[in-house]
């Protein structure tokens, strides 16, 4: 899914001193909208597919973590643009951690969370243009500060924003780039059996929507 860089910010500016107060109050709206795009295509459709899971195979009174599954991810841009990555959870409440790195698997027939999943971005399994070495950053204030670029793979989360840069140690946010393709890894884990209704089938049915936020 890709957002319309349009960003619109409003500042309203009124005086509290009553003496010196104006019969006028400012309004400013600032935006910019972009000719870039980018369109973000996962491999394999963006489909991973357990199939059928024995109930035998599951922790009766621990979490069960199934193996790793992988995508490709490859993200187009018509020209070199500066984005971050968020992902929204379309089964949002049904993880069965409340985080926001971690996403719902949806519930069985009585209403148990049934697990969760992760989406992890490693930056050594990621290229960027011709840049020799992908360093990952990530800000919870929707780009106005970046965390320190770093080397060590890190969740997607769903508040806040993921980017990549060519330059470790970085605080100044990701790098303007055209082509990124990264193998991601996919952690699901299961709740304890005995938290579930297996009278009959449970299942899986996560869904997310992963956004490429303009900067």
């Amino acid at each position: 899914m890709k957002r319309i860089p349009l960003i619109l910010t409003v500042t309203l500016l009124m005086s509290t001193t009553c003496a010196l107060a104006a019969p006028t109050a400012d309004l400013t709206v600032n935006g910019l909208i972009t000719p870039v795009a980018c369109t973000p295509i996962f491999s394999n459709n963006g489909v991973v597919d357990y199939g059928m899971i024995s109930r035998q195979d599951l922790s009766v009174d621990k979490r069960t973590q199934l193996r790793d599954e992988f995508l490709d991810l490859n993200i187009s841009c018509t020209a070199a643009a500066r984005f971050a990555l968020l992902m929204q959870d379309n089964r949002e409440g049904s993880a069965i951690v409340d985080s926001q790195i971690y996403y719902g698997l949806e519930f069985d027939r009585s209403g148990n969370k049934i697990g969760l999943y992760s989406l992890n971005f490693d930056p050594a399994s990621t290229t960027v243009d011709a840049v020799p070495q992908v360093y990952r950053t990530d800000s919870t204030t929707a780009g106005r500060a970046w965390s320190t670029s770093r080397s060590d793979p890190l969740p997607i989360s769903a508040r806040s924003y993921l980017g990549f840069t060519d330059v470790a140690g970085s605080t100044a946010g990701p790098v303007a780039i055209q082509n990124l393709s990264s193998r991601v890894k996919l952690v699901t884990v299961i709740a304890p059996t005995s938290t579930l209704d297996l009278s009959s089938d449970a299942t899986l049915n996560g869904s997310a929507t992963l956004e490429v936020n303009y900067l």
